[in-house]
């Protein structure tokens, strides 16, 4: 059996081409996003594979569901949104939703060339920090930065930066770590 992400992809870059030719990326993006985490949910998922339940049904209560988290393009006022759903259900797809939101979030980013940046650091950053990192990263990138700051206590000092698939690792305990095993070896 194919994995989510295989089955997510063609369905994601359906939904983005739909969207990116309507100029709705925002839009969609939220709604996906919210319907992957309502989907994410294993209760919601148990309830929608009850056998009792009819196509129509299912429809009606993903739209209410996504109406009442604000998905408003698959909240059933938009027709390639109710469309898109009613494929996902005909094919028993609309488990792989939270994969679909991720592909579609990547496609958005290539074509917005943007990077989600995310810096984690021992402790807090200033505001000056971060305007620092951004503008250091989106120099070594060559693309718009979205950074979000975490907190690890546990890094001693310094900082780990992972930018999609590049992870730059200055942290303080890496760097102890490596000179264990320089010593060791």
């Amino acid at each position: 059996m194919a994995d989510n992400n295989t089955i997510a992809r063609p369905y994601a870059q359906a939904a983005f081409d739909v969207a990116n030719e309507a100029g709705e990326l925002t839009s969609w993006s939220q709604s996906l996003a919210l319907a992957g985490a309502l989907l994410a949910n294993g209760e919601v998922a148990d309830f929608l594979s009850n056998p009792g339940l009819d196509g129509s049904q299912r429809l009606d209560f993903l739209t209410e569901l996504f109406a009442k988290a604000g998905a408003s393009k698959l909240a059933g006022g938009d027709k390639q949104g109710t469309n898109f759903l009613k494929l996902l259900l005909e094919y028993g797809r609309v488990a792989v939703m939270p994969e679909i939101s991720e592909h579609f979030e990547a496609f958005k980013a290539k074509v917005e060339n943007t990077v989600d940046v995310t810096v984690t650091s021992a402790a807090a950053l200033t505001d000056a920090d971060r305007k620092e990192f951004a503008q250091a990263l989106e120099k070594r990138l060559g693309r718009k930065v979205e950074l979000k700051t975490e907190i690890d206590e546990s890094l001693i000092g310094g900082a780990v930066i992972r930018a999609g698939d590049v992870v730059i690792d200055g942290s303080l305990r890496a760097r102890l770590a490596g000179l264990t095993n320089a010593l060791v070896n």
